[in-house]
């Protein structure tokens, strides 16, 4: 009996959990290390697109987040002052219908809770930060900022887009501000004292925009997020506040339905949007990239979340059977199918014109990271 594949995962984001997820299922053994001492449920709403939804029905995840997650009509595009329709992107049956799974909103601590459901607790290891990684004739040595250190036959950095791995494998290269930022928060709909709002719309103004919709099936909660310029702010931390009198100032002159979004708002978190190029190649030997950590996108498509979560998929595909000898060429596998891919949703909603008109959205949202071909 040949032994399982031992893997290590760097970060228990998205991305690490459901890469976790996956591997199991294929019979790997993985230990997900993770600096964090415990997960928060930040305030912060999510898209779960088509794409990423059949991967999450994969895990076996569907009917927890479809208790758990809004049902949207829509996600319409919208004129900032005027309210005329853009483009309105139906979801609801018939997106699910022609996909094969649904489009959800969810609150983005309650997917990060279901992908967590999905790895049993022994295998996550809270407060271990990466400090040092190389390869041995035993394998890969992780060294951990409390001072354990672990080997493993392989190692996936999934951490993130300050990704420690890749730095470690390719070197520092520093992050480019975009000269945006973004304002974000939840808070219960009750707040809007009876107003109505649309299921899930971009408002879209000259130079700046806000997206609202709910995420809990019972429409009790509801998401904004906005992006707009300013060029000075530096700070890229989930849990920086922000002044609600200053997001409200930005956004004077917006349709009636922003503004009275906006005056319920109680508190808001802010941060500056960072993007970086793709890089080069994503693998080195029995160490590969995943996710932010090696294909960043800026947050204008909904599809951050979505790509770790397919290269999750795609990655236990390249791995399903391997032994030590054959990772690195896994490795090498996963990353020419995931490539190109990626590299598109970058440049895509980099552009930010996603949705603004009539748009194709089948080749995002009917990928399935299951069965499509892996590369030679």
């Amino acid at each position: 009996m040949a032994t399982p594949l031992s893997i290590a995962i760097v970060g228990a984001g998205m991305g690490g959990l459901a890469t976790a997820a996956a591997l199991r299922r294929v019979g790997v053994e993985v230990t997900v290390y993770e600096q964090a001492t415990q997960f928060a449920r930040i305030g912060a709403g999510i898209q779960i697109g088509c794409n990423a939804m059949k991967v999450l029905r994969g895990l076996g995840l569907e009917a927890r987040l479809r208790a758990q997650s809004f049902y949207p009509r829509s996600w319409n595009n919208r004129d900032w002052r005027t309210g005329d329709v853009k483009f309105d992107m139906i979801f609801g049956e018939s997106a699910e219908q022609k996909f094969g799974t649904p489009y959800l909103l969810t609150h983005r601590g309650d997917l990060h809770a279901a992908l967590a459901s999905a790895v049993p607790d022994h295998c996550v290891k809270l407060n271990h930060k990466l400090v040092g990684l190389d390869e041995t004739g035993e394998g890969v040595r992780l060294a951990f900022a409390n001072g354990a250190t672990a080997t493993a036959d392989a190692v996936i950095g999934a951490d993130g887009i300050h990704s420690l791995v890749r730095d470690i494998l390719f070197g520092a290269s520093p992050v480019s501000f975009t000269g945006r930022i973004a304002y974000r928060t939840t808070y219960p709909a009750a707040l809007l004292g009876g107003a109505k709002i649309d299921d899930c719309t971009k408002w879209w103004g000259e130079d700046r925009h806000i997206v609202i919709y709910y995420v809990k099936p019972d429409r009790s909660e509801i998401y904004l997020v906005t992006s707009q310029p300013e060029p000075e702010f530096r700070i890229e931390s989930w849990s920086a506040k922000g002044d609600v009198v200053e997001l409200r100032k930005a956004f004077v002159g917006f349709h009636s339905q922003v503004e009275k979004v906006l005056a319920a708002c109680p508190d808001v978190h802010k941060w500056a949007i960072v993007d970086r190029h793709s890089l080069e190649r994503w693998t080195d030997r029995n160490v590969t990239l995943l996710g932010d950590a090696c294909h960043p996108m800026t947050p204008y498509m909904a599809q951050g979340a979505a790509m770790a979560i397919e290269d999750a998929a795609v990655l236990s595909r390249c791995l399903d059977g391997v032994d030590r000898n054959g990772v690195a060429n896994a490795f090498r596998r996963f990353e020419a199918t995931r490539k190109a891919r990626t590299e598109r949703i970058q440049a895509t909603s980099r552009a930010n014109t996603w949705l603004s008109g009539k748009t194709d959205t089948d080749w995002v949202y009917g990928y399935d990271a299951w069965t499509v071909p892996l590369a030679a």
